[in-house]
């Protein structure tokens, strides 16, 4: 793990339609570049995520 790196991140969204009175909204975390670079992570790559006691874990695919 990682914890020397770890910083605060907002949860972003906004409302991409609306249809019948219902807004549909998406969602998104922007991650730090450190973070990123540390990972060896690349723009497209896929991801995959799990919910485990309440925590959102994001792993390479």
């Amino acid at each position: 793990m990682i914890r020397y790196l770890m910083k605060s991140m907002k949860l972003q969204s906004h409302t991409s339609r609306e249809y019948k009175g219902t807004k549909y909204q998406k969602f998104w975390i922007v991650i730090p570049n450190k973070i990123i670079e540390k990972l060896k992570w690349k723009t497209g790559e896929k991801l995959e995520t799990e919910i485990k006691d309440d925590k959102l874990i994001i792993e390479k695919d």
